[in-house]
Parts: structure tokens; C-alpha cells; sequence
């Protein structure tokens, strides 16, 4: 079998990294918005917690960013 690996495109990471951490923060921004008007405790909880685990990856995609703009300055190498 003959399968050939198609080479990663990585041109438009920057910008794909770049409205995936502005939704992730839109997320966030409904989440705290629902957890003003929420009386469920539980619900509250659970809401800060995704919020935590979103924080992360915002952290994570901002370096990831940030290495892939490096990158894309030294061509890919």
C-alpha cells in the first residue's frame, strides 16, 4: 500500500490560534454572565471550574502563538 503524508500547512495557524482564544473568551464571558443571574450554586460551581480549564488553554494557545509567529518569521525551519 502506497500512502503518501500530506506535509502540515501551518500558514494560517497564527490566525486560526488567534480566533480560537477569542471564542474561548467569549465562552468565558457568557459563562460569567450566567453565573450572575444563576441561583444554582452547583451550576456556579461547575461554570468556574470550565472557566479555570479555559483560562489554561488560552495560556497554552497564546504560547502556541506565539512560537508558531516565530516560526513563520524564521520560515518554517
Amino acid at each position: 500500500m502506497n500512502s503518501k503524508h500530506n506535509p502540515d500547512n501551518r500558514k494560517n495557524n497564527v490566525e486560526r490560534l488567534h480566533d480560537m482564544i477569542e471564542n474561548t473568551q467569549a465562552k468565558m464571558e457568557e459563562a460569567e454572565r450566567i453565573m450572575e443571574y444563576s441561583s444554582s450554586e452547583e451550576e456556579k460551581m461547575r461554570l468556574r471550574e470550565k472557566n479555570e480549564h479555559r483560562q489554561q488553554s488560552i495560556t497554552a494557545m497564546q504560547q502556541e502563538m506565539a512560537d508558531e509567529a516565530q516560526a513563520r518569521e524564521n520560515g518554517y525551519q
